[in-house]
């Protein structure tokens, strides 16, 4: 029988833990699955993990991490992750406006063979303006940025194969971007509509200045998913045009010069070709760099730039 584990990042929710955890351990135990129940408290300071303490004594089934500080949800899924023994992984997040009782939906979808299968809060019950909006302005970029079109990258409630996931490194907040990430593995991906409940405990841990970070994080993500194996492409392809422009702008000096007298070093345009020579040399210099990390990193690790699905 396949092993599950639900892994619950957990920040200061004391209020909510208690019955998240009895719901899940029913869901679990109506289905007859085999399971475990990581919960990483990402440093909490409302007493949440006295409470997970408590919980432990008569669940066999839940095992602890406690982080020393908050580090963030991406930190605490990736611990979740890391400690998973399970050959499928499952999110949920801690305040109960995800349904356990949908996990047996995406545990369907993934034993028939999806990779990754994603919930889409298609009738989410948060604020319009400070939760709603942002989302919907970030999934739009998201999808148009990465080419994987997903309606909710946000809702944390997710299955995961487990082969998929731990090949997977998250760093920063790019755990909105998982899917985007393995996209790039070839994976088969699944989006389907689960129950989402407005809050009734404990806070919210966002707001609407989250768009601002979702945008650094997806030049991060954009960069990596694209150039990560190739940044001379990247950084090479801003210097070919800045020593390009350089080039052509310094001819143009050069005939000022010839034919009209202008002295060049008075003309702005001789400075704007340095500028732009030295600006694309430094590029080109940026990329070599790059090709030597990326190198050294895959050596390093003794990692391949490929993903074997069967042999």
């Amino acid at each position: 029988m396949k092993k599950i584990s639900v892994v619950i990042p957990i920040y200061n929710e004391k209020e909510n833990i208690d019955e998240l955890i009895s719901s899940i351990s029913s869901v679990m135990a109506e289905n007859n699955y085999s399971y475990e129940i990581i919960a990483v408290d990402d440093g909490s300071r409302d007493g949440s993990y006295e409470q997970l303490k408590q919980i432990k004594q008569t669940n066999k089934d839940l095992k602890i991490i406690k982080f020393k500080k908050n580090y963030g949800q991406t930190q605490a899924i990736m611990a979740g992750f890391d400690a998973s023994i399970g050959d499928m992984v499952i999110t949920i997040d801690a305040d109960l406006q995800n349904d356990p009782q949908d996990i047996p939906l995406l545990v369907e979808k993934i034993d028939q063979g999806y990779d990754i299968v994603s919930g889409w809060r298609e009738k989410r019950k948060d604020n319009f303006i400070i939760r709603r909006l942002p989302s919907i302005i970030a999934n739009k970029l998201i999808s148009w940025f990465t080419g994987v079109n997903l309606h909710d990258y946000g809702c944390t409630l997710k299955a995961y194969k487990s082969k998929v996931i731990k090949n997977i490194r998250l760093y920063g907040q790019l755990h909105r971007f998982i899917p985007a990430v393995a996209a790039r593995m070839g994976v088969s991906l699944l989006e389907i509509k689960v129950k989402h409940y407005p809050r009734k405990k404990g806070k919210s841990k966002y707001g609407i200045f989250r768009i601002w970070t979702v945008l650094l994080d997806l030049i991060t993500v954009k960069f990596f998913l694209s150039y990560s194996g190739r940044p001379m492409q990247f950084f090479g392809s801003f210097g070919l045009v800045g020593m390009v422009f350089s080039f052509i702008i310094f001819i143009v000096t050069i005939y000022m010069k010839l034919m009209k007298s202008i002295d060049m070093t008075g003309n702005p345009l001789f400075y704007l070709a340095i500028f732009l020579g030295f600006i694309g040399m430094q590029c080109i210099l940026m990329g070599l760099l790059g090709e030597i990390n990326i190198r050294t990193y895959y050596e390093s690790l003794n990692k391949g730039t490929y993903v074997i699905d069967e042999e």
